[in-house]
């Protein structure tokens, strides 16, 4: 009969959900993990996730697992090419949903793809040039095939529309939300975190892989500038938290030439349950990237009351709203003035930390979740 639902069983590639602690456990990884945390369980859908790792972190639901090693980047685009077709079939899913990028050449049911980003198509040069070029031919397939493609902010369903050509209505945005660990510490417990880690009083942080698109170097010319001009003082510290990604040379090059070897600290990969303390540290977060799908960091901050500076560009915005000082895009003196407006005034950060809980509070991952499972839903709509 028209307009009824019926049980549906989908099934949702989440290859990219990272098994080991490093920078693969950032930015998709825990996107994919949120999501399906909080898809509704009872809503008329079975569930089953493909996935090569990570399973530790969904213990409720349906999974199958793979022997590929998928974790490995060309393991998982054979994966991807040659076995989740067949895998659809065999399983008789009705649905199927790539929560990153790429669908099989074939599929027996209509399909979701989640588009997270198109750095790879504004900032080609910034991406090795075997992942680029696959990105881009399975993006853009993925995109035509699909029934519903699904962005995470609405500057991304933009992008998709005018880059790649995507009627409008055939894209669907489903936010991160921001988890309940992020948000404000007692002050004795960051303290104690502050000590413990060798914290200076005050520090500017970055979150993020260490990447080109994440703008680092400039981050680090702004910081030196700043040193140089003796507007922050020599106890004002830069820590940069996140793993290693690639084409990151530069970013050590850059500390090496102003000499800053003492005064900017490398953390390495940190885990999500230990995020929360290095916010609540910080001074403020700059977040000078690129290009960013939405800026996850910007919003985990603002939960925390950790004042943002952040690039006035791409998805940027709609993370920060009224609530994050932007700069202009690349510019190191604009960004420089932001961070020394911050870090100088106390009355500057504190309207800064009201603002930001309220702009926090917009962004839910119960609210993704319950997004994702309506877009499944209308497309299993008889």
């Amino acid at each position: 009969m028209a307009g009824m639902v019926k049980r549906g069983h989908v099934g949702i590639n989440a290859h990219l959900l990272a098994g080991t602690a490093d920078y693969r456990r950032a930015g998709i990884h825990h996107y994919i993990a949120q999501v399906l945390r909080h898809l509704p369980r009872d809503v008329g859908l079975d569930y089953t996730v493909l996935t090569g790792a990570g399973a530790d972190i969904l213990p409720d639901l349906r999974l199958v697992g793979s022997w590929w090693g998928t974790e490995r980047p060309l393991a998982r685009i054979l994966w991807e090419q040659l076995v989740w077709g067949p895998r659809a079939v065999a399983e008789r899913f009705d649905l199927v949903h790539s929560m990153a990028f790429a669908l099989p050449p074939w599929l027996p049911c209509p399909a979701v793809v989640t588009i997270y980003d198109l750095s790879f198509i504004h900032y080609p040069e910034r991406f090795p040039a075997l992942k680029r070029l696959y990105l881009r031919w399975q993006t853009e397939r993925s995109c035509r095939v699909a029934a519903k493609v699904v962005a995470i902010a609405e500057a991304g369903k933009r992008d998709i529309h005018e880059r790649l050509g995507v009627p409008l209505e055939r894209i669907e945005v489903v936010r991160p939300g921001v988890g309940e660990r992020y948000g404000p510490r007692a002050a004795a417990e960051v303290d104690a975190f502050r000590q413990k880690e060798g914290l200076p009083e005050q520090f500017i942080l970055h979150v993020g892989t260490l990447q080109p698109r994440k703008n680092i170097p400039l981050l680090i010319d702004a910081f030196a500038l700043l040193r140089r001009r003796g507007q922050i003082g020599g106890d004002v510290g830069l820590v940069l938290v996140g793993g290693k990604g690639w084409l990151y040379d530069e970013i050590f090059a850059k500390v090496e030439q102003y000499q800053l070897e003492k005064m900017v600290r490398f953390t390495g990969y940190v885990s999500d349950e230990a995020l929360p303390l290095w916010y609540n540290s910080a001074t403020l977060l700059a977040f000078p990237s690129a290009y960013e799908g939405f800026g996850l960091p910007v919003v985990q901050a603002l939960a925390c009351g950790t004042p943002v500076v952040a690039a006035n560009q791409s998805a940027i915005p709609e993370a920060g709203g009224e609530a994050a000082l932007l700069f202009e895009p690349g510019e190191v003196e604009s960004l420089a003035s932001c961070m020394a407006s911050v870090l100088q005034d106390e009355t500057v950060r504190a309207t800064m930390r009201a603002m930001g809980w309220q702009q926090a509070k917009k962004f839910s991952w119960a609210e993704a979740g319950r997004k994702m499972a309506e877009i499944y839903r209308a497309q299993l709509t008889l």
